[in-house]
Protein backbone atom coordinates (compact mmCIF):
# COMPACT_ATOMS: atom_id res chain seq x y z
CA UNK A 1 0.00 0.00 0.00
CA UNK A 2 3.10 2.11 0.68
CA UNK A 3 4.34 1.88 -3.05
CA UNK A 4 0.96 3.51 -4.23
CA UNK A 5 1.80 6.69 -2.40
CA UNK A 6 5.75 6.75 -2.87
CA UNK A 7 7.21 9.69 -5.31
CA UNK A 8 7.90 8.47 -8.48
CA UNK A 9 10.84 10.03 -9.44
CA UNK A 10 12.14 9.84 -13.64
CA UNK A 11 15.07 9.72 -14.87
CA UNK A 12 16.56 10.22 -18.31
CA UNK A 13 19.92 10.98 -20.07
CA UNK A 14 22.04 11.03 -22.69
CA UNK A 15 24.22 8.49 -20.96
CA UNK A 16 26.26 8.67 -17.44
CA UNK A 17 28.63 6.07 -17.75
CA UNK A 18 29.91 8.63 -20.01
CA UNK A 19 29.28 5.92 -23.32
CA UNK A 20 31.95 8.50 -25.11
CA UNK A 21 28.83 8.09 -27.84
CA UNK A 22 28.27 11.90 -29.12
CA UNK A 23 27.28 13.37 -32.40
CA UNK A 24 25.59 16.40 -33.69
CA UNK A 25 23.48 14.64 -36.12
CA UNK A 26 21.10 13.79 -33.52
CA UNK A 27 20.40 17.75 -32.90
CA UNK A 28 20.57 18.13 -36.36
CA UNK A 29 17.88 15.09 -37.70
CA UNK A 30 15.69 16.49 -34.99
CA UNK A 31 16.08 20.36 -36.45
CA UNK A 32 15.22 18.47 -40.09
CA UNK A 33 12.33 17.40 -38.77
CA UNK A 34 11.51 20.84 -37.00
CA UNK A 35 11.54 22.33 -40.46
CA UNK A 36 9.96 20.00 -42.42
CA UNK A 37 6.76 20.63 -40.07
CA UNK A 38 7.36 24.23 -40.63
CA UNK A 39 6.48 23.40 -44.11
CA UNK A 40 4.10 21.34 -43.93
CA UNK A 41 2.07 23.52 -41.86
CA UNK A 42 2.20 26.51 -44.50
CA UNK A 43 0.15 24.28 -46.73
CA UNK A 44 -2.45 22.29 -44.52
CA UNK A 45 -5.12 24.94 -43.09
CA UNK A 46 -6.88 22.42 -41.27
CA UNK A 47 -6.55 23.51 -37.03
CA UNK A 48 -6.59 19.87 -35.86
CA UNK A 49 -3.11 19.34 -38.00
CA UNK A 50 -1.64 22.81 -37.41
CA UNK A 51 -2.55 21.99 -33.13
CA UNK A 52 -0.52 18.47 -33.47
CA UNK A 53 2.13 20.18 -35.25
CA UNK A 54 3.01 22.65 -33.18
CA UNK A 55 3.01 19.99 -30.02
CA UNK A 56 5.64 17.98 -32.11
CA UNK A 57 7.72 20.78 -33.36
CA UNK A 58 8.13 22.30 -30.03
CA UNK A 59 9.33 19.21 -28.54
CA UNK A 60 11.70 18.13 -31.37
CA UNK A 61 13.03 21.67 -30.98
CA UNK A 62 13.13 20.75 -26.90
CA UNK A 63 15.13 17.75 -28.39
CA UNK A 64 17.68 20.02 -30.32
CA UNK A 65 18.42 22.27 -27.54
CA UNK A 66 19.19 18.69 -25.33
CA UNK A 67 21.24 17.13 -27.66
CA UNK A 68 23.28 20.27 -27.82
CA UNK A 69 23.70 20.67 -24.17
CA UNK A 70 24.95 16.92 -24.23
CA UNK A 71 27.89 17.89 -26.53
CA UNK A 72 28.41 21.15 -24.65
CA UNK A 73 28.66 20.08 -21.25
CA UNK A 74 29.62 16.25 -21.57
CA UNK A 75 31.59 16.30 -25.06
CA UNK A 76 33.55 19.50 -25.30
CA UNK A 77 36.37 20.18 -22.45
CA UNK A 78 38.23 23.19 -21.52
CA UNK A 79 41.07 22.60 -24.39
CA UNK A 80 38.34 22.52 -27.44
CA UNK A 81 37.03 26.13 -25.57
CA UNK A 82 40.90 27.05 -25.96
CA UNK A 83 41.09 26.25 -29.64
CA UNK A 84 37.97 27.44 -30.47
CA UNK A 85 36.57 30.36 -28.70
CA UNK A 86 33.53 31.28 -30.16
CA UNK A 87 32.71 27.56 -29.31
CA UNK A 88 30.77 28.99 -25.90
CA UNK A 89 28.61 31.60 -27.88
CA UNK A 90 27.78 29.06 -30.67
CA UNK A 91 25.69 26.64 -28.63
CA UNK A 92 24.31 29.43 -26.65
CA UNK A 93 22.80 30.88 -29.82
CA UNK A 94 22.42 27.61 -31.34
CA UNK A 95 20.30 26.51 -28.19
CA UNK A 96 18.34 29.77 -28.09
CA UNK A 97 17.80 29.36 -31.68
CA UNK A 98 15.63 26.08 -31.09
CA UNK A 99 14.43 28.07 -28.00
CA UNK A 100 11.15 30.33 -27.86
CA UNK A 101 12.29 32.39 -29.60
CA UNK A 102 13.12 30.47 -32.67
CA UNK A 103 12.14 27.57 -33.51
CA UNK A 104 10.22 26.03 -30.51
CA UNK A 105 8.27 29.55 -30.39
CA UNK A 106 7.76 30.84 -34.06
CA UNK A 107 6.44 29.49 -37.60
CA UNK A 108 9.35 31.49 -39.65
CA UNK A 109 11.37 28.43 -41.93
CA UNK A 110 14.65 30.96 -41.71
CA UNK A 111 14.40 30.39 -37.73
CA UNK A 112 14.99 26.77 -38.26
CA UNK A 113 17.79 27.54 -41.61
CA UNK A 114 19.58 29.57 -38.85
CA UNK A 115 19.24 26.93 -36.55
CA UNK A 116 20.85 24.61 -38.71
CA UNK A 117 23.68 26.61 -40.08
CA UNK A 118 24.83 26.65 -36.16
CA UNK A 119 24.23 23.12 -35.65
CA UNK A 120 26.95 23.31 -38.76
CA UNK A 121 29.07 25.36 -37.47
CA UNK A 122 29.22 22.97 -34.55
CA UNK A 123 29.42 20.30 -36.66
CA UNK A 124 32.68 21.24 -38.30
CA UNK A 125 33.81 22.05 -34.73
CA UNK A 126 32.91 18.73 -33.63
CA UNK A 127 34.61 17.21 -37.04
CA UNK A 128 38.34 19.11 -36.17
CA UNK A 129 38.14 17.52 -32.77
CA UNK A 130 37.72 13.75 -33.38
CA UNK A 131 40.58 14.28 -36.45
CA UNK A 132 42.77 15.07 -33.27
Amino acid sequence: MLRLFAPRIEVSAHCDLPCGVYDPAQARIEAQSVKAIMEKVKDNADPDFKMRATVIKEQRSHLVKEHLWVLWTDYFKAPHFEKYPNLHTLFNEATKAAGAAGTKGEWDVSKADELLAKIDQIAEIYAETKKA
